[in-house]
């Protein structure tokens, strides 16, 4: 009934291996019979001792089951991270060394060589040189410290491979010494050998006046000069009226009053038809305007910047314009119109005007237009460079001290020249003429066999590099033939000679005329401001130097005792309301009659030399009309030499090359004025 017990036998084990005695086979082992109940006891202590530890396993067994699983899901996306970071560090690189390279750029090194016994006998001759310019930086920039004056030898400092070199010719052009400071930015603006970075960087660090400097140095690197803000997308025509409206309409004529009032008011087809083509500054008008749907915005945008620039001419307005973010306008229109030329002069205009205020230059410079005006002087068009030139002068106080108002334009020299000025030559348009186009070279009848040299400006091309001495100024002011579109309501009180010779007069002694010889070169209607002005100048003790430094006076077909242009008002279609400049030039008129015999006085009297021109050939007006504009008996003045050629009245100003008699004769006339300038 009971098995047999005594063959049974049992291995007693400690506690804490029961649970390794249940997971494997035990061997055989010698020990001591036990009994059943013993063994049922033992079974059940070993359950007992069993039971924790295989509820472990089964939760041990599940967690490698969720790792099998989710093992391989954590170990891939750990690698994919791996490679994300490793491929993002390779294409976003931070060259730590780079940037300290560029932290130290401005830093001066004195380098240290450590001297053998035989002294610097040992030394290298690249360690030599080293070390020999490594102390004449140190000794720069003690003295700059200092304010030492340093020995000739020791300015000549090596920029070329030293940058330190580049700070001290910075710092010098800060000096306030103004022979310094100016020398410091001619040598500045030779440089065109640095890194884009260096011109950058001395970009950001230029004073206003070093800026000024250098965008008056011809050749200049533009890369020196910030470039202005990119315009923002806005109603461009919508920000001009607003700024007219907010301009006073005070302290202006009426012709201002006027011409704004139409700026602000027209801008369809119905309104400019009503007008009949208002739109115009000096006969500039519309003839487009009944023909189309409506006005394009870039004529209403060149009718706004004239508007503004008659009150440029307002000192109050100025400040007006400024202070309403005018600069900042203009520039964005510079931008936006850079393929419309006039809109451009119109601007380059404006800003001219208010750089007649000092204390407006730092408002100029402070809103990037430096750099813009450096630009426009480097175009290859007389007219725009002309205007750049005139605001930048009108801004550089260190080296100009005269200010040229609207209207005047110096063609030469137009950059900074350590080449002493001996004399200024005055160049004087005549009806519908103009400062520059009056003065090219005379157009040929088929444009291709214009010559390569063909010069848009004779003065400022030809007379330039035959007299580089000279000052040469050209003067503009608006004039028509008819009453068509001439509107303003003071407009012929404007137009008379007598006003506009005491305004171009007052504007040349703003520009410095009659501080040295001058020699006048006027054609046609000129002739007549000429002798006005200098008439005017020698009753006014402010103005009689005008008049006593006058050494020459060239006169291409003036008509000293009037022109048949105006018996043929009547004749033209465009002359049925003759204007009041052509009323004046009047066959024997009794105003031009007083005014040729007092000046005849006054040129005996100073002793002026006299050269005149004469037309031998007839001039076409439109299709019709065909006629001597200016005889040869009214264009003799009676006095020095008179000369009849044959060209017509346009032509008569336009030499038609460099080696042409009428060049090369008022060439002459204009040295043998100036000999004694010439000579010292």
């Amino acid at each position: 009934m009971f098995a047999p017990l005594w063959p049974h036998r049992v291995t007693l084990l400690p506690f804490a291996s029961c649970e390794e005695a249940a997971e494997r086979p035990q061997e055989p082992r010698a020990g001591f019979p036990m009994s059943l109940t013993a063994r049922w006891l033992c079974c059940s202590r070993a359950l007992a001792w069993v039971g924790p530890a295989a509820k472990g396993r089964s939760r041990w067994r599940r967690i490698r089951k969720i790792g099998k699983y989710a093992g391989p899901v954590i170990m891939g996306s750990c690698i994919f991270i791996t490679y994300e970071i490793l491929a993002l560090g390779e294409s976003v690189t931070l060259d730590t060394q780079a940037v300290e390279q560029e932290k130290l750029k401005s830093y001066i090194y004195v380098y240290t060589i450590p001297l053998e016994p035989q002294g610097l006998e040992g030394i290298t001759n690249k360690a030599r040189k080293e070390l020999h310019r490594a102390v004449k930086r140190l000794v720069q920039v003690t003295a700059e410290m200092f304010s030492w004056p340093l020995d000739e030898h020791y300015m000549k400092l090596d920029v070329e491979d030293h940058e330190s070199g580049l700070w001290l010719l910075l710092k010098r052009t800060q000096s306030a010494v103004k022979p310094v400071r100016v020398q410091a930015v001619q040598e500045l603006a030779k440089k065109h050998h640095w890194h884009d970075y260096q011109y950058r960087t001395l970009a950001q660090a230029c004073d206003q006046k070093s800026s000024i400097g250098l965008a008056r140095s011809q050749d200049v690197d533009l890369r020196f000069f910030l470039r202005p803000p990119l315009p923002k997308n806005s109603c461009i025509e919508d920000e001009l009226r607003y700024l007219l409206a907010s301009l006073p309409q005070s302290e202006v004529d009426q012709c201002v009053q006027y011409f704004t009032s139409l700026a602000l008011r027209e801008s369809n087809q119905s309104l400019s038809a009503q007008r009949g083509g208002l739109w115009c500054f000096g006969g500039n008008g519309l003839p487009y305007a009944q023909s189309l749907s409506s006005v394009p915005s870039e004529k209403v945008e060149s009718f706004c910047l004239q508007a503004l620039a008659k009150h440029s001419k307002v000192p109050s307005h100025c400040d007006q314009i400024v202070m309403n973010g005018g600069l900042q306008l203009l520039q964005k229109i510079y931008q936006l119109r850079h393929d419309s030329q006039k809109i451009q002069r119109n601007i380059i205009r404006t800003i001219g005007n208010l750089a007649l205020h000092e204390h407006l230059h730092s408002a100029i410079a402070q809103s990037g237009w430096i750099g813009i005006l450096a630009e426009a002087m480097k175009s290859p068009h007389v007219i725009q460079a002309s205007h750049a030139a005139r605001a930048l002068a009108n801004l550089d106080r260190d080296t100009v001290k005269e200010k040229y108002e609207d209207g005047v334009y110096i063609l030469h020299p137009q950059y900074r020249t350590s080449q002493p000025i001996k004399a200024d030559v005055l160049f004087i348009h005549g009806l519908l003429g103009a400062a520059f186009k009056t003065w090219r070279q005379k157009d040929h009848s088929n444009m291709e066999d214009k010559d390569t040299n063909y010069t848009e400006c004779w003065p400022k091309t030809w007379l330039a590099a035959d007299c580089p001495s000279l000052r040469i100024l050209s003067v503009e002011y608006d004039s028509n033939l008819s009453d068509w579109r001439s509107k303003c309501p003071v407009e012929d009180e404007r137009k008379s000679l007598a006003y506009r010779g005491r305004e171009l007069l007052t504007k040349l002694k703003a520009a410095g005329v009659g501080d040295r010889p001058v020699v006048w070169i006027a054609h046609s209607m000129g002739g007549l401001l000429v002798k006005k002005m200098l008439l005017d100048a020698s009753e006014d003790p402010e103005m009689r130097s005008v008049v006593q430094n006058t050494q020459g006076i060239v006169f291409y077909s003036v008509p000293h005792s009037g022109s048949r242009l105006a018996e043929y008002s009547v004749s033209a279609r465009f002359l049925l309301f003759p204007s009041v400049e052509v009323k004046e030039l009047s066959k024997d008129s009794p105003a031009l009659r007083e005014l040729n015999n007092n000046f005849t006085k006054l040129v005996r009297e100073h002793e002026v030399n006299i050269l005149s021109f004469g037309e031998m050939l007839p001039t076409y007006i439109g299709s019709m009309i065909k006629l001597h504009v200016v005889p040869p008996n009214s264009a003799d003045l009676g006095i020095g030499d008179f000369i009849p050629l044959d060209v017509n009245h346009l032509n008569i100003c336009k030499p038609g090359s460099r080696d042409s008699f009428l060049y090369q004769r008022s060439l002459k006339f204009i040295k043998d004025a100036l000999a004694k300038e010439f000579k010292g």
